[in-house]
């Protein structure tokens, strides 16, 4: 049994997750960084220099929460749909619009469907354009195009049609190397018809007689087959019928566009073909042979009607900014090699689901007292309880101790059993590399972080912010190192093709 997941699905599933969004009883959704610690065989597989793959599978799930450093909500404003980027230059050969492309009827660049191929493209003025006609699969040839008329027009040898503008705002959020924001423009979509032919695909054939011929198109289409409906004018020259085009008297071309069409015919035999637009003059062409003209019909709605599923935008791409340390809830004091999305993530304790702006997902002990400099990374340990965890930042101007516990014999977990310990009392912590000490604080007490944010602990200690394992974590990507500093910012896009 042959079947396929359509476009028409992906999109659906694409609409629901961005409305999710706003939605009066909607998700929360946040992007999370982690993994301080380095990507290793012996754990996670890989390295850094290669970071592995992850796994689509509880295990992997759970130590993504382990290892998880902080998070950020997304809000309807970071979100987008996308496309793939396509750039125009002058002598590359793009695909055109067709509606029936398969694997046996495939584009210039060999696609056996439309959404894989190139039949569109952006400029560097940020102008998206569709290609209607790439003049028979030849190569681009003339200036970059700059119209946003709404009307197709002819240039480098190309049909072209205006579909949007990318606004100066997208360009900055949004944009990226591979992938671009795509949104309708509603001047493009109030100036299309449903169901109106704008391009044909002609096959010249031989030996018909010179001259300009009318004929109706035959279909499902308002009025087809009369002089009411769509209606193509026909230029024969050299014995050929001419390619498609705009130009009346030297291309054949639309005379009416006609509306409704889901598929449309034109017939080339005799009575079939008129010397006037109200057909009513019989005119033959001859009786040439291998002639034939194939009507492109439009997608829903007409041309420029919906730019969105027109050019395939079955992805969303998420655009958060993370400023320095962000409420600080964000360590600006190590790396990051983890980028993910939870969604609908409870607050620690409870079954409330999480709205506030940041989250932190470390651990935190003051330190009543401490000697030496922890060092990120190293691994501590609290002798008298055998509780293990590696440093994620030491703060020694409030002597706060962040820290973090994975599911690593040696990470967080006992090196011989894998048993877990959580670090308590005032029990002394010594880093293993720096051979610093520290003994936790056994006051509950109210501190005044750098941004002036306030963290509570409680005998000494604070608990992340979000409830570990809760929610769904429904993006996750492993990345090489990126280090991170008290004055710097990261524009972190993730896209999510469905």
């Amino acid at each position: 049994m042959s079947a396929i997941i359509t476009e028409k699905f992906r999109q659906h599933n694409a609409n629901q997750f961005h409305e999710s969004f706003t939605e009066t009883s909607g998700n929360s959704y946040y992007l999370f960084l982690g993994k301080a610690t380095g990507f290793t065989t012996a754990t996670t597989g890989g390295s850094d220099s290669t970071p592995p793959t992850p796994g689509d599978n509880p295990q992997d799930e759970f130590r993504a929460w382990d290892s998880m450093l902080a998070a950020k909500n997304i809000g309807s404003s970071d979100i987008k749909f996308a496309i793939p980027r396509r750039n125009w230059s002058n002598g590359s050969t793009f695909d055109m619009y067709q509606h029936n492309y398969t694997s046996s009827n495939t584009t210039t660049s060999s696609a056996s469907n439309l959404y894989d191929s190139t039949f569109y493209f952006v400029t560097s003025d940020f102008r998206v354009y569709k290609v209607l006609d790439n003049n028979g699969g030849t190569a681009y040839s003339g200036a970059e195009p700059t119209s946003t008329s709404t009307a197709p027009f002819a240039l480098g040898g190309y049909i072209l049609k205006f579909m949007f503008t990318i606004s100066q705002s997208d360009i900055s959020k949004f944009v990226t190397t591979d992938f671009i924001p795509v949104a309708t423009d509603t001047t493009v979509s109030d100036a299309a018809t449903d169901g109106k032919i704008e391009t044909l695909k002609v096959t010249a054939g031989s030996g018909y007689t010179n001259g300009t011929y009318y004929a109706a198109v035959y279909g499902d289409g308002t009025s087809a087959g009369t002089s009411s409906g769509a209606i193509v004018r026909i230029t024969v020259a050299n014995n050929a019928i001419a390619s498609f085009g705009l130009t009346a008297g030297t291309d054949t071309t639309m005379h009416a566009g006609g509306a409704g069409y889901t598929f449309g015919y034109v017939n080339l035999g005799t009575g079939f073909t008129f010397s006037d637009t109200a057909l009513s003059s019989a005119s033959s062409i001859g009786s040439g042979s291998g002639g034939a003209i194939e009507v492109i019909i439009s997608p829903d709605g007409g041309h420029g009607n919906n730019a969105i599923t027109e050019l395939g935008g079955h992805y969303i791409m998420a655009a958060i900014t993370i400023t320095q340390a962000e409420d600080d809830n964000f360590t600006t004091g190590n790396d990051f090699r983890a980028v993910g999305i939870v969604a609908d993530p409870l607050l620690i304790g409870t079954s409330t689901v999480a709205t506030a702006s940041t989250f932190r997902q470390t651990y935190v002990v003051k330190m009543a007292s401490s000697s030496g400099t922890f060092e990120a990374d190293e691994v501590i340990s609290q002798a008298t309880t055998g509780a293990l965890g590696k440093v994620v930042e030491w703060d020694s101007t409030l002597s706060l101790l962040y820290y973090q516990q994975e599911s690593y014999k040696g990470f967080g977990t006992n090196v011989t059993n894998g048993g877990y310990v959580a670090f308590s009392g005032a029990n002394l912590i010594t880093g293993g590399t720096s051979g610093a000490t520290g003994t936790p604080s056994t006051d509950t007490e109210s501190v005044t972080l750098a941004n002036s944010t306030t963290l509570t602990l409680t005998t000494g200690y604070a608990t992340p912010e979000l409830q570990e394992y809760s929610g769904n974590i429904i993006y996750l990507e492993n990345r090489k190192p990126i280090q991170r500093a008290s004055d710097q910012t990261e524009d972190i896009k993730v896209i999510i093709e469905f």
